[in-house]
């Protein structure tokens, strides 16, 4: 049966995605150019701009659909972890136990070379921050309900425990991809996480005493 003009239009805009993620892995973002990722995906310019207007909306388009599978991934860990006795060792174990580490390597080399570009691109970091804020405010949102189960509650606005936690993230894995031999960011995660979420918070019934 012949494929009709949306499935097509489908297919097309993921192999262009698809060839998109492994030029910017492999050449960065900079270094990868629209007819690079029409070439590898085997589409003239045409069909780029059919479904993209620019190299950012690409790049963006690509950041929606990984911050969509990491949203995926905390809410299932934290259905694991609300039955678990330890729910916040839990919750970094199976958050961790679903990554692919190559496919964190390179989403890693993707979005940091795509953030120093921001940096310097005022429009492209107002957007790349919105995007940010997405995923963020969701795992503020997660931990919020993490402490919950523990019967505690945060002493700090939980979206700043998702920055640092976040920071926590992306620091060990500066650390991590560029000392190959050094601890894996998913050891310092498990370390220090936990550890965040308990120093930054507290019982929850201390709030009714106050």
């Amino acid at each position: 049966m012949p494929k009709g003009p949306t499935e097509k239009r489908s297919i097309t805009r993921r192999r262009l995605l698809d060839s998109a993620m492994d030029a910017f892995a492999e050449r960065g973002y900079y270094g990868a150019s629209i007819e690079d990722i029409c070439e590898r995906a085997g589409f003239t310019r045409g069909a780029f701009y059919s479904n993209f207007g620019s190299k950012d909306e690409l790049f963006y388009a690509l950041f929606e659909e990984h911050t969509d599978l990491i949203l995926t991934r905390l809410r299932d860990a934290l259905a694991l972890a609300m039955a678990d006795q330890h729910p916040l060792a839990r919750f970094i174990e199976a958050v961790n136990s679903r990554a692919d580490d190559e496919e964190e390597r390179r989403w890693y080399l993707v979005t940091t070379e795509f953030t120093l570009y921001a940096i310097r691109e005022p429009r492209a970091a107002e957007t790349l921050a919105a995007y940010d804020a997405r995923l963020r405010d969701e795992l503020a949102t997660v931990f919020a309900e993490l402490l919950a189960a523990t019967g505690r509650e945060p002493v700090i606005d939980a979206v700043l425990l998702a920055r640092m936690a976040i920071a926590v993230r992306e620091g060990a894995g500066a650390q991590a991809y560029v000392e190959r031999t050094a601890t894996g960011p998913k050891l310092l995660e498990r370390l220090l996480v936990p550890t965040l979420l308990e120093a930054f918070s507290r019982p929850a019934q201390e709030a009714s005493h106050n």
